[in-house]
């Protein structure tokens, strides 16, 4: 098999394409076992759209249950988790995962926002223990 990153790595969706206000929103879990691959990497892939105004958090939670959630600590990261405000919108930022816990998801917390601004976020999962990684 040639080596190719679409054997290696799966991008799911936590966090949705949406126009984001004030408030909290809890992105839907992505499961770093899916299809028993058993991913062995995880990155935090974070989209901004058009920010108008607001401080939109995001923050990357891990889980050993897929029931209780706590956010991950600064020392399993690569990177640092995005703050994003309109002189920091229209980009894409990358936060490496190197803890062990077996579920992850994105949270946006907005705060100070009138029209707020468009955020999603994905998951990247890679390095499977059984290669080549399922795509369905």
């Amino acid at each position: 098999m040639k080596p190719s990153l679409y054997n290696l790595a799966r991008a799911k969706i936590s966090l949705a394409t949406a126009l984001r206000t004030n408030g909290t929103v809890n992105g839907t879990t992505v499961d770093l076992h899916e299809n028993k691959d058993s991913s062995r990497s995880a990155m935090l892939i974070v989209l901004s759209g058009t920010i108008t105004d607001g401080s939109h958090a995001i923050t990357l939670q891990e889980s050993d249950n897929n029931s209780a959630w706590s956010t991950v600590a600064a020392a399993d990261l690569q990177g640092s988790a995005p703050t994003i405000t309109d002189t920091a919108d229209d980009r894409i930022y990358e936060v490496g995962y190197l803890g062990a816990k077996r579920y992850l998801r994105a949270v946006s917390t907005v705060s100070g926002a009138t029209t707020g601004g468009t955020v999603s976020a994905l998951i990247l999962r890679g390095f499977p223990r059984r290669t080549p990684i399922s795509h369905t």
